[in-house]
């Protein structure tokens, strides 16, 4: 138990009983605990494996290279199309978290046994995700946001396509894109200060 991680614990106003459960499940398994993100991060040698976190209507276990592990009790969850490795089982109840135990620890080990292979997530490649057209217009119209963008690192490219295409209105998404633009031409990140 690492003691800068306790606070996150004792602050904890919903689910307390229930990381604590999970905590005590995480260090059964071996892994270092840290406190990353402002949440409690499980480790091997370093690298991240497991999380615990807190919604209003769950909390959750959440698997960095979550779409590796095989799944067998179908019990992993993509939290939105947009999240490509991390997946998450979901707890509701102490009593739902004491009755999976075996289970969580089997997956808890997997996940550090694809670790230890050296797995890795196939991410999709920033040019795969369709670049919406309101985008995709002021890119063409300015030479010097495209030039701005495509120095971009990918994952802030990436960030910016979601961004852009999350809104079903167009007049939406041409709002986004005309607010970023000056973050864009700084070779800012979407959320970069």
């Amino acid at each position: 138990m690492n003691p800068k991680v306790d606070f996150y614990f004792n602050k904890a106003k919903k689910w307390q009983e229930e990381f604590e459960k999970l905590r005590m499940i995480i260090l059964d398994c071996g892994l270092t605990e840290e406190l990353k993100w402002g949440v409690p991060c499980y480790t091997f040698e370093k690298r991240n494996i497991v999380l615990i976190h807190g919604f209003k209507e769950y909390c959750a276990l959440l698997f960095f290279k979550g779409a590796l592990l095989k799944d067998p009790k179908g019990i992993l969850i993509q939290q939105t199309k947009n999240v490509q490795a991390a997946r998450q089982i979901r707890f509701t109840s102490a009593r739902e978290i004491v009755k999976m135990k075996p289970i969580l620890k089997a997956y808890i080990y997997e996940a550090i046994e694809v670790d230890k292979a050296g797995l890795k997530v196939n991410f999709k490649k920033t040019t795969e995700f369709i670049i919406p057209e309101e985008f995709q217009d002021k890119l063409d119209e300015i030479p010097a946001l495209k030039t701005a963008f495509d120095a971009l690192t990918p994952g802030r490219q990436r960030a910016y396509v979601l961004y852009f295409s999350a809104p079903k209105q167009s007049k939406t998404r041409e709002a986004r894109v005309g607010k970023s633009m000056q973050q864009i031409l700084s070779g800012k990140g979407l959320n970069d200060e």
